[in-house]
């Protein structure tokens, strides 16, 4: 009977310190989340924020037509030769945004109208803005023209004529954020702008374009 009483006693015993063990590990657990709670929401970063500040359109008209057979399969086209400047806001005081692998096309009614521009890499720091020119089109002298369809080429006779042609730009790109000994990984990038331009039927060399609008692009990254 003693016996059975001091087994009684050493199962409570290590009962009691496996509890102690078990609830010393949690607590331990929940201050070390506490404490990566805390560094996240402290230097956790923020998407930057892009805007459209200026656009030069040199050339946005239309080539070719159905008639032409030299190429039936795309008997219509625009030569689009333009450049943009995009202002890169990052809206943190902690973190620096670094971007990777940019990529930017411009397109009318959904349809490219330019050939896709690369840019270099951007380093931006903590709170700063930055502006990027892509170019679209090549520099002097005519554009290529690019195949669209029939109702683009129609549409841009008739937003020219009214001087409110609306072009979307796209930029693509991979973003990664660094604070102090903290960087993340890579993410992807994408933000669109609608830009609505001024350009008249006139638009073969008019440069400076007015901007009808400023647009807060959208930015996923």
């Amino acid at each position: 009977m003693e016996t059975s009483k001091k087994d009684n006693l050493c199962d409570m015993h290590r009962s009691r310190r496996r509890a102690r063990v078990v609830a010393g590990a949690l607590l331990t657990a929940l201050l070390a989340g506490a404490a990566l709670l805390a560094v996240y929401l402290t230097y956790r970063p923020a998407k930057p924020q892009i805007s459209v500040s200026r656009a030069a359109v040199y050339q946005l008209e239309s080539a070719g037509n159905s008639s032409s057979p030299a190429d039936p399969a795309a008997p219509y086209a625009i030569a689009a030769r333009a450049q943009f400047t995009l202002l890169l806001h990052n809206p943190s005081d902690r973190a620096a945004v670094l971007y990777d692998r940019l990529l930017a096309y411009v397109t009318y009614r959904g349809e490219p109208v330019a050939p896709p521009a690369e840019l270099p890499a951007v380093v931006q720091e903590r709170g700063a803005d930055v502006a990027v020119t892509p170019s679209f089109g090549g520099g002097a002298g005519a554009a290529e023209p690019v195949p669209v369809s029939e109702a683009a080429v129609r549409a841009l006779a008739g937003d020219c004529a009214a001087r409110r042609v609306l072009l979307r730009l796209v930029l693509l790109a991979r973003v990664r954020y660094r604070s102090g000994m903290f960087r993340t990984g890579w993410r992807d990038l994408f933000v669109r702008c609608d830009v609505t331009t001024g350009v008249g039927v006139d638009a073969a060399g008019a440069g400076g374009v007015p901007l009808l609008e400023y647009p807060q692009c959208f930015v996923d990254a």
